[in-house]
């Protein structure tokens, strides 16, 4: 395998650990929805991690999530149990920001007023 790829691999595995050392720094400080946040993207940038082994990426989340969901879930590589965890924090995360998104947009409308 191309040195190259397997840095890159590397180099998204690294993210990921940093982005989940993050989470737990951010959950112990109460800031749940950057904890959750930085949480998905942690398993985000390990997919990614993965992905990059096969030369993959996407640049839609649901690419990645697809691509992986059916190369090494269907096959077993990964446990289905995975794909439910992936699935929960992409919409966990989703629900954040949208409660967040449009408690702004309120806000910004009453500031204004």
């Amino acid at each position: 395998m191309d040195s190259s790829v397997i840095d890159l691999s590397k180099y998204r595995l690294d993210t990921a650990k940093g982005d989940l050392k993050a989470a737990r720094l951010l959950f112990d400080a109460t800031e749940f929805r950057s904890s959750v946040n930085r949480s998905y993207y942690a398993i985000f940038h390990a997919l990614r991690a993965v992905l990059a082994l096969d030369g993959f990426d996407s640049s839609k989340h649901s690419g990645i999530i697809s691509y992986f969901n059916l190369n090494y879930v269907k096959t077993d590589v990964f446990s289905r149990e995975i794909s439910k965890i992936i699935s929960s924090a992409y919409r966990l995360r989703e629900k954040a920001d949208t409660v967040i998104n449009s408690i702004s947009e309120y806000l910004d409308k009453k500031y204004t007023e």
